[in-house]
């Protein structure tokens, strides 16, 4: 699968190559991730026993500043899909005009197999084994799939432990005890609502007249599907990887969080105080919410959810993509077929790492800054290169993704060439 999805990814910039200028030589670069790292990781299980996990990292890209991406705990981990992912980063960070390059990390593992203690020496080998390819000025991780600020401050103590001085700038994500920065856990969850919103005030969609549909219950699927609901938004159903629940009226997305959190588990509950009452609602799975007839339809779990085989039953108007690649090159021209706007997650789901370049910056300054700081600069940037490439689009008459790539690929083209070109060296 996923060596499927870089491919597929790849694809992606193939047609965004028209609407801009930019030289073989950046082209050619851009071809080929700069650095990959596969380790070896020993840990001793708390049985006494010994088992070994394969871990990752590429660096996709560092032309625009060192590299940035979050690590991943997943058993379906592999190098093909953590170049993808890094590939991802890469026009990411090119959108949203950050001075960083595109990278990834990750294990293969189920982490809900493993006691606390051996994610914690899990964790700490992973530093262990590359830290020699990261750094401040070098590559820079983050939280992704099954990862946390918890994670984050093994990676940063343990990578301090090595350098031996204490260097914050290494991490981002971490707690707010060990230099994280405030609005970082919800930062991908925030940035997409602000997208969001800026989108549908130009599709004429008030937000009471609009249902949504969340695919992804976790960190960033939560934050959004609540923001949403806060703002008058009708969040209909939303899911986990267990499956989902549907209610035609609504759903009360603060209650549902917090019975996640306590039960790991979904219920469609109405909360007063603390008295809870469970409301009606159904049972459904995955591929049902997908299908959902709702105007607005949230991926936010994983890559691959709408594919040829099931995009013929999609009936969103407007998808977000708040996961990583949850649509198939394939699957987006019938989408686009059908007059179905996708927003591509290099730009709706960017509030992370946008975040992220926050508290670097505040690591680097020792100048921290509040909650309602971080979210008006959040909200500045992302709406503004919404609004830039929601123009690209309309001018060319293009899908928002296509016009995401040729505008990151414009500034990667730039940065690039600025090396020096076959054109240069000729002349």
């Amino acid at each position: 699968m996923s060596e499927s999805l870089f491919a597929d990814a790849s694809k992606r910039l193939a047609r965004a190559m028209k609407y801009v200028s930019i030289s073989d030589d950046a082209l050619e670069y851009l071809k080929y991730p700069k650095a990959s790292l596969t380790v070896s990781i020993p840990v001793r299980m708390d049985d006494g026993s010994l088992r070994i996990f394969q871990g990752y990292r590429v660096r996709y890209d560092d032309t625009r500043g060192p590299g940035k991406g979050g690590v991943r705990y997943h058993p379906n981990v592999s190098l093909d899909e953590v170049q993808s992912l890094a590939f991802w980063m890469t026009f990411k960070c090119a959108v949203l005009n950050l001075p960083f390059g595109g990278a990834k990390g990750g294990i293969t593992v189920n982490p809900k197999e493993l006691s606390k203690l051996e994610l914690e020496r899990l964790s700490r080998g992973y530093i262990d084994a590359i830290a020699d390819f990261i750094g401040p000025d070098i590559d820079i991780p983050a939280p992704d799939v099954y990862t946390n600020p918890t994670i984050m401050g093994w990676y940063m103590n343990q990578y301090s432990i090595i350098r031996r001085q204490l260097t914050p700038a290494v991490v981002t994500g971490k707690p707010l005890s060990l230099g994280g920065s405030m609005g970082r856990d919800t930062a991908t969850g925030t940035g997409a609502f602000f997208v969001i919103e800026t989108m549908m005030a130009k599709f004429d969609c008030p937000p009471q007249q609009t249902t949504v549909a969340v695919q992804g219950f976790g960190n960033a699927g939560s934050v959004v599907a609540e923001l949403l609901a806060k703002a008058g938004y009708k969040v209909v159903a939303v899911s986990d990887s267990q499956g989902g629940i549907y209610a035609k009226k609504g759903l009360d997305i603060p209650s549902i969080r917090r019975y996640k959190e306590a039960n790991k588990g979904l219920q469609a509950l109405y909360c007063e105080g603390s008295v809870c009452n469970i409301v009606e609602h159904e049972i459904i799975t995955n591929e049902q919410l997908l299908a959902l007839d709702v105007d607005v339809l949230v991926p936010a779990a994983l890559e691959n959810q709408i594919t040829e085989t099931n995009v013929d039953h999609i009936k969103a108007k407007y998808i977000f993509e708040v996961a990583n690649g949850p649509i198939t090159s394939a699957a987006d021209r019938v989408l686009e077929a059908k007059g179905i706007y996708v927003i591509p997650d290099i730009l709706a789901n960017a509030g992370g790492v946008t975040v992220s370049y926050f508290e670097w910056v505040q690591n680097r300054s020792g100048m921290y800054w509040s909650l309602e700081e971080v979210n008006q600069q959040l909200k500045r940037k992302i709406v503004a290169e919404t609004e830039n490439i929601w123009k690209i689009s309309q001018e060319h008459a293009i899908p928002m993704r296509t016009a995401a790539y040729a505008y990151a690929l414009q500034r990667l083209g730039e940065a690039l060439s600025a090396k020096g070109t076959r054109h240069y060296y000729a002349s």
